[in-house]
């Protein structure tokens, strides 16, 4: 199943919607004095409440962003459009998302640029469908694919909630990767492809044959174990260039006087990221150099590869009724 906007349509949030004062409809941030968040879709008479007081709607409805707003108790509330990265971390979600420190490098390290033809399998919530979409603006094209039904109705809800509708270069499909791919591009007509899946070895070939030469692949995984695995096929498949393995962390800084040391909490490992490129067709790789140390490759039954085993936290059919119905993805009965 593809899903993707029948009426052409300019751009799905223009720039001039996300400036001026703020609107009916628009999605607004507001910061207490102690840092905490709440989000609020703006309504005409309607009102934000919490344990100590509320105000209206109508107070912030024409307003210029950064405003402050105070409560009936007096509270100052400090109201912004959320940036992409407060949407994906406050949004309805079925499945994990990717986090913007990994949205980032992933946008950045697989080069992902305006006018891109890029494949992205293994939606999830839609957090990473929206930082493509951004790169590669309304002349690139998105093609998103997704295994599970109810994955990509979430995603759906999420990513036309954020860009106020269905985007013009996104197209949505329901199916397996190896089996989708083919339908939707010839071969060597992708430019970037990101795969974020349980056992990505197994679509390496799809990849290979979809990329153009010079194309970016590039993985999200949890586990060392699939990292390994990853590398290792990608080497054996002789079509790509020395894969690049990495991960990064993200820790805050506490800022008050003098008082100036990190926090005590961080962003540590969500996962792995790992690329290599395309070689041109009849190429190899030439062989690496530096030797494994011993033992780096067991010999004997590779065994099998379950969800369970990889670290995969199920999600409950009551969890994703309810989150569908909070994007506007309600099944039909």
């Amino acid at each position: 199943m593809t899903t993707s906007a029948d009426a052409p349509t300019t751009r799905a949030t223009g720039a001039a919607e996300r400036r001026g004062p703020l609107r009916v409809g628009d999605r607004v941030q507001l910061t207490d004095p102690k840092g905490r968040l709440h989000t609020i879709v703006l309504a005409p008479e309607g009102t934000f409440h919490t344990h100590k007081g509320y105000f209206r709607h109508d107070d912030l409805i024409g307003r210029p962003e950064g405003s402050v707003v105070a409560n009936t108790a007096g509270i100052e509330y400090v109201a912004l459009r959320p940036l992409l990265s407060d949407y994906v971390l406050s949004m309805p979600r079925g499945a994990a998302v990717i986090y913007p420190k990994d949205a980032g490098q992933i946008v950045q390290m697989a080069d992902i640029y305006p006018g891109a033809r890029v494949v992205e399998a293994g939606v999830g919530s839609g957090a990473l469908s929206m930082s493509l979409l951004r790169a590669v603006g309304d002349d690139g094209s998105l093609h998103s694919i997704e295994r599970r039904e109810d994955f990509a109705a979430i995603a759906r809800g999420n990513v036309e909630n954020f860009f106020g509708g269905p985007h013009p270069a996104w197209q949505l499909s329901v199916g397996d990767f190896a089996d989708v791919l083919p339908q939707i591009a010839e071969p060597g007509a992708v430019d970037r492809i990101v795969l974020d899946m349980l056992a990505p070895w197994e679509n390496i070939d799809a990849a290979a044959t979809a990329l153009v030469p010079g194309g970016v692949l590039i993985c999200y995984v949890a586990t060392a174990t699939q990292l390994s695995r990853t590398a290792e096929d990608l080497r054996a498949d002789g079509r790509f260039t020395e894969p690049a393995a990495w991960e990064s962390m993200n820790r805050g800084w506490h800022l008050e006087g003098l008082a100036v040391r990190p926090e005590h909490r961080m962003i540590g490992h969500t996962g792995f990221l790992l690329s290599a490129r395309r070689m041109a067709d009849g190429e190899e790789a030439p062989e690496r150099r530096r030797r494994p140390a011993k033992g780096a490759y067991p010999t004997g039954d590779e065994g099998t590869w379950s969800p369970e085993e990889l670290g995969e936290r199920a999600v409950s059919d009551k969890k994703l009724r309810r989150v569908r119905r909070d994007v506007g993805q309600a099944p039909e009965v």
